[in-house]
């Protein structure tokens, strides 16, 4: 590669080092697999075969000029497109010219959202998954893309309903499989599971669809044999057309492009920092949301599906040798060279091999031995794992997403609820210093005089708790004189604290006991000052730390002062 040119791509970002030998071949070996799972995942989402091409023919290239990892390959996923279909479907009402225009507005808003998000830098929203319910999702997901699919490679038409009423169905068929079906989809998948063993870097979809339509030609499967296979699908690129935008149709598809954004974020955003740990790199959420919503408003203007971060190309593109973005660049070239002129190549192609595609790509989504891992470490996630699973399994996709992120957020109030309040005490060995007594067996209160640190924030969830916890501390035959509050890891306070911290004040000066507070951040300082706590415990009782606050109070209340350490352990709360 010659230098000018190697620089001019260093400048853009997320570049990576380009070695031009192992990232061509790389991006080779990346068409041979996203060329046959696209034409799979676009009949999963109910599109046209054609469709899982132009959205590749967007996705690359967008991605490659403003994405920020230099492997992470951005296209169509399973997920993501079982989830268009359910969306889809039941407002299509079966007009298949209906679906194409409602898919294509469902990705125009999930791409408007993205661009949204990455511009207001709402990229920390994926925290609120957990890592468990995004695990448990997505393996129930897997779980139900691989029933959808057992029809194709059983040769028999596909049931209607939810997951369970599919495979009742199929059961229920099982005498009527075609055998030569059968036979190329459990050959397709027995392939390629042994490619993936054996020869993972060889393009094994590429290979195992050039065989499927070799076989299906050269013994004329379908006509002969009942397959059904691929039919012709329009040569050439993509016309430009803006999907038309109805108020109705906005108003159903926007919560559940959401969503759809936030299942196909947390995923690219999984696949992105997995593979930057390998360069070193550090991800910018904000960037790619950003870059997600360029590549998918590309894809709604093409006529393709949704375009999110996928995990297992991404994975396929770093086991060839990808060192940077040009990969990309070279899979998304092939992309286009194939829709020009190698599209007759597809026609007879039989569906059994796409379900194995399809297949053989969840199979790597259900991740046994993570669940297995959150069992041995953590009962209470391993069960917010399988609330999401079987979420997405019985309840089908869309209330699956809502109860895993209802288990998530309702883990974070939970622990958010929960408080944690430190007995301070004082070690005096060269100089003073105060640490928990729980911790420290040496540390000693200073009598009279209760320090408590409230070990996490304070805020509207836990005020309540904290409150009845600091009654308790300053209640019974040990009752302080003096009590010295450190709410250190507080910047700033809501409005139902700073009421609770008021009335807790007038309750400890009813009990006359003082109290004063430590390290207090500026905006908590001027909260107090705002509603009158400043004025109640008196200014000078607001310390820049605690040594300060507890001299200051035995000067005050006539306490005296030792040289030595304190002669008080530390006590608890009364039952």
């Amino acid at each position: 590669m010659k230098p000018r040119l190697r620089q001019a791509l260093h400048r853009l970002p997320g570049m990576g080092d380009v070695s031009p030998g192992t990232d061509i071949l790389a991006g080779l070996t990346l068409w041979g697999v996203l060329a046959p799972e696209a034409l799979a995942y676009a009949g999963m989402a109910g599109m046209p075969v054609q469709a899982g091409l132009y959205t590749l023919l967007a996705s690359l290239p967008l991605y490659f000029l403003l994405g920020g990892s230099p492997v992470m390959v951005c296209a169509a996923t399973s997920s993501e497109s079982i989830m268009m279909a359910a969306i889809v479907a039941p407002l299509a009402g079966g007009d298949p010219a209906r679906y194409v225009a409602l898919t294509a507005l469902l990705v125009l808003c999930a791409g408007a959202i993205f661009l949204a998000a990455g511009l207001l830098r709402l990229g920390r929203v994926t925290a609120l998954l957990s890592k468990p319910v995004m695990t448990g999702f997505i393996f129930g997901l897997a779980v139900y893309i691989a029933a959808s699919q057992l029809h194709k490679i059983l040769g028999l038409p596909r049931g209607h309903g939810d997951m369970f009423m599919q495979v009742v169905h199929l059961a229920e068929h099982m005498g009527n499989c075609n055998p030569v079906t059968m036979a190329v989809g459990l050959s397709a998948l027995a392939m390629l599971f042994f490619f993936e063993r054996f020869a993972s870097r060889l393009p094994a979809g590429l290979f195992i669809l050039v065989l499927g339509i070799v076989a299906s030609r050269l013994f004329d499967l379908g006509p002969e044999f009942g397959v059904d296979t691929v039919q012709a699908f329009p040569a050439g690129l993509p016309s430009l057309a803006f999907p038309s935008v109805h108020a109705a149709d906005l108003k159903a598809l926007a919560p559940a492009a959401a969503g759809l954004a936030l299942v196909a974020f947390s995923q690219a955003l999984g696949a992105a920092e997995h593979s930057a740990a390998r360069f070193g790199l550090r991800v910018e959420a904000d960037r790619e949301l950003t870059a997600l919503g360029a590549a998918n408003l590309g894809s709604a203007l093409v006529g393709g599906i949704l375009a999110g971060g996928s995990m297992s190309s991404t994975a396929v593109n770093v086991a060839a040798g990808a060192r940077s973005k040009v990969s990309s660049g070279v899979a998304a070239l092939m992309v286009g060279l194939t829709l020009c002129f190698f599209t007759p190549l597809f026609y007879g192609l039989p569906e059994a091999i796409l379900g194995a595609v399809v297949m053989h790509a969840v199979a790597r989504l259900m991740k046994v031995s993570e669940v297995r891992r959150y069992f041995r470490q953590s009962g209470y996630e391993f069960v917010l794992c399988l609330i999401a699973l079987g979420g997405v399994v019985v309840l089908d996709i869309l209330p699956g997403l809502m109860l895993a992120v209802f288990a998530s957020l309702a883990c974070l109030l939970f622990f958010a609820s929960t408080i944690d309040l430190s007995v301070m005490g004082e070690i005096r060995d060269c100089g003073v210093i105060w640490v928990s007594a729980r911790q420290h067996s040496r540390a000693r209160e200073v009598p009279g005089i209760r320090v408590l640190r409230m070990e996490g924030a304070l805020f509207f969830a836990n005020a309540g708790k904290f409150q009845a916890a600091v009654m308790d501390f300053c209640t019974g035959p040990a009752t302080p004189r003096a009590l010295v509050l450190q709410l250190k890891a507080n910047r700033r306070l809501c409005i139902t604290s700073a009421d609770m911290l008021l009335a807790l004040a007038r309750d400890l000066k009813k009990a006359t006991i003082l109290l004063a507070f430590a390290d207090l951040a500026p905006d908590v300082a001027a909260m107090f000052r705002k509603n009158g706590m400043a004025d109640l415990v008196g200014e000078d009782h607001l310390y820049d730390d605690i040594e300060r606050a507890v001299t200051d109070i035995q000067d005050r209340l006539g306490m005296p002062r030792p040289d030595g350490p304190s002669a008080s352990p530390p006590t608890s709360p009364p039952a």
